[in-house]
């Protein structure tokens, strides 16, 4: 079961801005095994299989260092097709020495998480099998337990130099200013359903009864200001819906809640209350 295709909504790609492109590049594919679909002089399109877009990367003429304390990218995180994939991921970081900040086992999925050079956080994963999942009273389950790293390097295989093709853009997630407006508009305006409380301190939200497509977190303060419009980080990323008349209505919904909505060419552009910028899609 795949829930990252139709008829589910879920996020396909984002945009980061970067200090310097060649320095991401050579990041991206060395360290991650992107592949490049595009590229001009301060801006390129990554890719795993070769046609599918998963990162865009710009250097902005005016940017400045990634601004601490604000909303914004917590982290993207992409999917791999199986565990033995994760494993040679593992295998290769540690070969290249690539500084890890952690790992763990979520009981739906099993993690590796690191930064890029500008400090954007990135998880790699493989998600458990749905059947696992135990869900209750609508919510599933999640914890960070201690991922089961020996397992996982002899699932590996011996030689890993990119992304597997089925690799896509498992989910993202964000520092946001407050959670109750930003509930309001992910889930009432867009449309996701909540699959996990954290406390107060984070949603996590999905359709199709993913474990979550997209994390909403305020680690970074209630209140947290946006970062400057040149400030190294998330540019905007995209969310696909399974038809235009679906986009049709949550973009009627989030006018309806007071939301700003633009359209720009086949794109609908919006913003969550925190300034996450999104471009609203049809598969």
């Amino acid at each position: 079961m795949s829930f990252h295709k139709y008829p589910t909504t879920f996020v396909s790609k984002l945009r980061l801005k970067v200090l310097d492109l060649d320095r991401s590049l050579a990041f991206y594919q060395e360290i991650i095994g992107f592949q490049i679909l595009e590229q001009s002089e301060k801006r390129a399109i990554l890719t795993a299989d070769g046609k599918t877009a998963l990162l865009e990367i710009e250097q902005p003429g005016d940017v400045i260092p990634k601004q601490p304390r604000t909303t914004g990218l917590y982290h993207f995180a992409l999917l791999l097709p199986s565990r033995s994939d994760l494993g040679s991921v593992l295998k290769h970081l540690r070969k290249v020495k690539y500084p890890l900040q952690g790992g763990s086992d979520h009981l739906v999925s099993e993690a590796l998480y690191l930064a890029d050079p500008d400090g954007n956080g990135i998880e790699i994963y493989v998600d458990c099998s749905p059947s696992q999942w135990n869900w209750n009273n609508g919510e599933v389950e999640m914890s960070t337990d201690p991922i089961d790293v020996e397992g996982l390097l002899a699932s590996g295989r011996e030689e890993w130099s990119m992304l597997p093709e089925g690799t896509v853009m498992g989910h993202i997630h964000l520092h946001v200013s407050e959670l109750e407006k930003t509930k309001e508009f992910y889930c009432e305006g867009l449309g996701f359903e909540v699959v996990c409380n954290y406390g107060n301190q984070a949603l996590f939200i999905s359709t199709g009864r993913y474990h979550h497509h997209i994390g909403l977190n305020v680690w970074n303060g209630i209140g947290a200001p946006q970062p400057s419009g040149n400030s190294v980080g998330l540019m905007d990323y995209t969310i696909v819906y399974p038809s235009e008349n679906e986009r049709d209505h949550v973009t009627q919904k989030l006018q309806q809640l007071g939301f700003d909505v633009t359209r720009n060419d086949k794109v609908i552009i919006t913003a969550d209350p925190s300034g996450n910028k999104i471009r609203l899609t049809i598969n």
